[in-house]
């Protein structure tokens, strides 16, 4: 068994992200498997340096352990960049010229039921089109599936509709990124949270597309707050600094954890 941790270096690393490292971290310990961290920094936009030194100071101080050197996905562009040109090669890709700005004010302005479109420009995002997916992998598409906590579930992408794979700001999305590196580490079992859960049927056709692997995936509950809401850096949750600065242990965090985890 190897497991993965992967954030983003867009914030600290708050008690939701210490739940899932530990569960994937425990995971691998207990069948005498491995677990790597992987940096997942493709948004220049929005990822920091200080956050990436922060990752690894606070899974250290939590007792975490990986092996080095740490693969950071803005080292491996090029190589999306193929993966995006085979699948754009394929015929499975459109371009998207509309910008986010001007979808909104498309879907605002248009009659109901009337399809919009906004001026083209010369660097349009790239969407995965589902329809093309399916004539390519003809009867493969209605029986692809994953297993799940060892139950084998499903697929079906149509959840997530034509995803953008090649965005227009940084050149490529997550999806993409994530299958490839899931591949090229051998990821036996992806363990994340269940806001990923949907993320999962759109990954599983394109490791189909690529010819790439199919790991198991464990995808656990999410922790709240106490106003049961989910924890997020965008909702200004308390960090795992914070908890450091104010004398916590990392035995006092996984008690904390523990007791979230089960309320």
């Amino acid at each position: 068994m190897l497991t993965r941790f992967a954030p983003s270096p867009t914030g600290y690393l708050h008690l939701g992200h210490a739940y899932s490292a530990l569960t994937a971290f425990d995971m691998a310990l207990a069948k005498g498997g491995g677990f790597i961290l992987r940096i997942e920094d493709i948004d220049h936009t929005r990822c920091r340096p200080p956050y990436e030194w922060a990752i690894y100071e606070d899974l250290a101080w939590l007792g975490l352990e990986w092996p080095t050197p740490v693969l950071r996905q803005s080292e491996h562009l090029p190589d999306y960049a193929v993966a995006l040109e085979r699948l754009r090669s394929m015929g499975v890709l459109y371009a998207d010229h509309k910008t986010r700005k001007g979808e909104a004010e498309a879907a605002l302005s248009a009659p109901q039921g009337e399809s919009v479109t906004n001026s083209a420009d010369a660097n349009p995002a790239w969407r995965l089109s589902l329809e093309a997916a399916r004539d390519v992998l003809g009867s493969r598409y209605d029986t692809l599936s994953f297993m799940e906590k060892g139950e084998v579930r499903k697929t079906d992408p149509a959840i997530n509709g034509d995803v953008i794979l090649g965005r227009k700001d940084i050149g490529v999305a997550y999806h993409l990124c994530v299958v490839i590196d899931d591949a090229r580490q051998g990821i036996s079992h992806v363990v994340r949270g269940h806001d990923l859960y949907d993320a999962t049927h759109t990954q599983v056709l394109l490791q189909a597309l690529l010819d790439l692997p199919t790991p198991a995936y464990h995808h656990h509950a999410l922790l709240l707050d106490a106003e049961g809401r989910r924890l997020a850096k965008r909702k200004g949750s308390k960090s795992l600094r914070d908890y450091r600065e104010e004398g916590l242990s990392p035995s006092d965090i996984k008690a904390r954890l523990a007791a979230m985890a089960k309320g």
